[in-house]
């Protein structure tokens, strides 16, 4: 009786340990596959943002809305311009209405708000000296008064976007280090409450690549089951990304997706085989009285 509650004791602590390894693997891979898709994205991300970078073209005040849309057409048609809204005299009022309050036009005779024409560029042509020929461009009909855009918000944008990628995959690479070192632990964790069992093999004349392929074994479903759970969670993750950012969702292309998740589950399996492989080598050569420390 007493042994058979040891032995489900033991069992049970075992269950415990492979469970709490799984997790802890499941989160790391989860991490190194929203990093690895944040970096194979990292140029769609790039274009996203500038494709959404907002340029105001204002007309003069005494264009009309009907010259404002005929011009709007003409811009359409040009090899730089993403899309294009037409702002109208009273809908520009309105929302300066929203901004300013009901009374900010009681001080004018006439509505000070011209037409305007809100544009998105390719974002090839989100850069400084690309930016400057659209606006040559754009100011060169009779019908524009200004253009304006947020050009340091463009230059800080050029600027951080190298360095971001670049940071990224220096963040990848610390995590893959991480990750080990903390798989490792946790899969040592697993097999040392197994340690007086791999000292009984090799008492009776076990080698070490003998003592040591259940467990890889055991390594390789961990892995994959592991990855399993952190793709699960990785599809939440994005489930949730497109409800509440279905734009930036469009983003995340189904190939790539795919690749991040062979990715993540190369990584567990290969992880837990390393850690694994280490573990149980430095276990078999433990003397008996090491192994109660």
């Amino acid at each position: 009786m007493r042994k058979n509650m040891e032995k489900r004791l033991v069992r049970r602590r075992l269950a415990n340990a492979w469970l709490s390894t799984v997790i802890s693997i499941s989160l790391v891979l989860l991490l190194i596959g929203l990093a690895s898709l944040l970096l194979m994205n990292a140029g769609s991300v790039s274009d996203y943002f500038k494709e959404n970078m907002q340029i105001s073209v204002l007309m003069k005040q005494e264009v009309s809305d009907a010259q404002a849309m005929a011009y709007q057409e003409e811009l359409e048609q040009l090899e730089f311009i993403r899309g294009t809204r037409f702002v109208s005299k009273e809908q520009g009022a309105e929302e300066m209405k929203v901004m300013l309050g009901e009374d900010f036009l009681n001080v004018f005779e006439s509505s000070p708000i011209p037409a305007s024409i809100d544009l998105t560029l390719e974002a090839r042509y989100v850069s400084a000296d690309s930016l400057d020929k659209v606006k040559a461009v754009l100011l060169a009909s009779p019908l524009v008064d200004e253009v304006s855009y947020q050009q340091s918000l463009i230059e800080a944008l050029n600027q951080n976007l190298t360095k971001i990628a670049l940071l990224l995959g220096v963040f990848i690479v610390l995590l893959l280090f991480i990750s080990f070192v903390l798989i490792n632990n946790t899969v040592r964790l697993s097999i040392f409450s197994r340690r007086f069992t791999i000292h009984t093999m090799k008492m009776v004349g076990a080698t070490k690549n003998y003592i040591r392929s259940p467990f890889l074994v055991q390594a390789v479903f961990q892995g994959l089951f592991s990855a399993f759970l952190a793709i699960l969670f990785l599809l939440a993750v994005l489930f949730f990304v497109r409800k509440e950012f279905s734009q930036l969702f469009d983003i995340f292309q189904l190939p790539v997706l795919l690749s991040v998740m062979g990715i993540m589950v190369a990584a567990g399996v290969v992880i837990c085989v390393l850690s694994t492989w280490w573990v149980v080598g430095k276990l078999v050569s433990l003397s008996k009285d090491e192994l109660y420390f």
